[in-house]
């Protein structure tokens, strides 16, 4: 179950370019950090211009090839590549583990999410398919084809290492385009682990890059002008930033950005189910997910026993080392991170809510030195507060008391974050209005997590994504290709003479 030597010792990590690893060369790196002992594990080379030029220089190299390829055989190759995902899924997740700090069994859960946009993509010959009309005019045929953009590039957060860039490569790459990944510099092996994998189901050297880095590889990427298309996934500030940037360059631009996910609870909801969404939705993965429950929005009556049967369950959190299997909640994955969201602890106190679960100065046995935060609960938070506002991305829940269902649709539909929201209800109408009136990218009805399935797409609404089309699907299949249009006559049907007309149907 343990990732090899390769990916846990204390290895520096470098850049995959054209089809091998490649050691940094511009004399910055940055420690990786063991979020469960605190220690640095290894270091991650950061990339100067030069070698964002060249990891983009290796995929324009690569792309007129691989564009060419019949979509049935880059379809092929990722079905390789699927098989040695699912055969190397258990080595991933401690991968992730190892750098990110969340449980093995999430890990797992994340890599098979990844592992379903690669299932997808398998199905590309399909996806590409255009449309063909006979006779739209007298002895003229219309269709339409859809073809690759060129060279791509996504930048990924720490939070998901391998199943975000899953959300972009492999459609990218399956659609004909070429593809440069810049990961977190917080949590980088997972992206050469794959990479290696790629290039293990006879990806063409150069299709798949990876470039480590900081600001200097974003904004390199954004700039340049061989890269025809970026997608992102992060905080809101900068997936403005990237948004703005990158279509001023005059690149087409998916920026997805922050959340504050509220669960809607009604009256009638069953107590055991909301508890058990809510302890899961708002501490899984120690909060740090963009579909985190961390607003619970309490209607009516039945807001005390919420609370107190969520701030049981709070106090009892099994917080470990992440591959222990009985952990519900690993480390927080920096020690800024860790300071970030104690500091917001502190202002919600500030600000009069109500300290229910305190989850500040938490240590593991045998584990002191790690970036280890407990579970917290704030009661009575109100829309004015800082700790409501803003993304806290840790775990924290804060509860909101409403009278009743409107309230609840309008606090939601007032925040500036449309991300994701669920609502559980017994009542049919309920959830149909719900669903019907939230103003929310992606709905769960006694659902607390609605991550789309691979098919469907992600994204959300407001101030949670920047550019037309959300990530992965069919949606994912149309931002990284261009649709052309052809309409065709042959001679013996083209009439005599000029024609100074608009064209028409005839």
């Amino acid at each position: 179950m343990g990732a090899p030597d390769a990916f846990t010792s204390t290895t520096d990590v470098g850049h995959y370019i054209g089809g091998q690893v490649v050691a940094g060369h511009s004399g910055r790196t940055q420690g990786v950090y063991n979020p469960a002992t605190g220690q640095v594990a290894r270091q991650v080379a950061l990339a100067s211009v030069d070698e964002v030029n060249a990891a983009v220089a290796s995929a324009k190299a690569a792309f007129p090839a691989w564009s060419a390829m019949p979509a049935i055989r880059r379809a092929r190759i990722m079905d390789k590549f699927l098989a040695l995902l699912n055969e190397h899924r258990d080595t991933l997740a401690a991968i992730i583990v190892a750098e990110h700090g969340k449980v093995f069994t999430d890990a797992q859960g994340e890599v098979t999410r990844g592992i379903e946009i690669v299932e997808f993509a398998c199905g590309i010959p399909q996806l590409l398919k255009g449309d063909y009309t006979e006779q739209v005019s007298t002895g003229i045929d219309n269709w339409t084809m859809r073809q690759a953009l060129g060279v791509v590039a996504g930048i990924t957060p720490f939070n998901f290492p391998c199943m975000v860039p899953c959300w972009m490569f492999p459609v990218a790459i399956a659609c004909g385009n070429t593809f440069v990944l810049k990961p977190s510099e917080r949590d980088p092996s997972a992206s050469l682990f794959m990479a290696d994998l790629l290039t293990r189901a006879g990806l063409p050297s150069g299709v798949f890059n990876v470039v480590q880095g900081d600001k200097v590889a974003v904004d390199t990427l954004l700039t340049h002008v061989d890269v025809k298309a970026l997608s992102f996934v992060g905080s809101t500030p900068i997936a403005q930033y990237i948004y703005e940037t990158g279509a001023h360059h005059g690149k087409r631009v998916q920026a997805l950005g922050g959340a504050k996910n509220h669960m809607v609870v009604m009256p009638d909801a069953d107590v055991d189910q909301v508890v058990d969404a809510l302890i899961g939705a708002a501490y899984g993965s120690a909060g740090e997910r963009c579909m985190a429950i961390s607003v619970a929005v309490l209607v009516g009556d039945i807001a005390d026993q919420v609370v107190q049967r969520v701030a049981e369950r709070a106090r009892t959190l099994k917080v470990k080392n992440g591959m222990e299997l009985d952990a519900e909640m690993g480390p927080i994955v920096t020690a800024q991170a860790k300071e970030r969201i104690e500091n917001y602890i502190g202002i919600g106190v500030e600000e009069g809510a109500q300290l229910i679960v305190d989850g500040r100065n938490f240590t593991v046995p045998g584990f002191e030195g790690g970036f280890f935060t407990g579970g917290t609960l704030f009661d009575h938070v109100t829309p004015a507060m800082r700790i409501y506002q803003e993304e806290i991305f840790g775990p924290v829940l804060a509860c909101v008391r409403v009278p009743d269902f409107a309230s609840a649709v309008e606090l939601v539909n007032g925040h500036e974050y449309g991300n994701g929201v669920a609502c559980y209800t017994s009542d049919g109408n309920v959830a149909r209005e719900f669903a019907r009136h939230i103003q929310v990218g992606m709905v769960g009805i006694n659902v607390p997590i609605p991550v789309p399935m691979a098919w469907h797409g992600f994204g959300g609404w407001k101030k949670s994504l920047f550019g037309d089309m959300h990530a992965y699907g069919e949606e994912g299949v149309r931002f990284y290709t261009k649709q052309k249009s052809i309409m065709q006559r042959w001679p013996a049907s083209i009439a005599k003479g000029a024609e100074f007309t608009m064209p028409t149907a005839k």
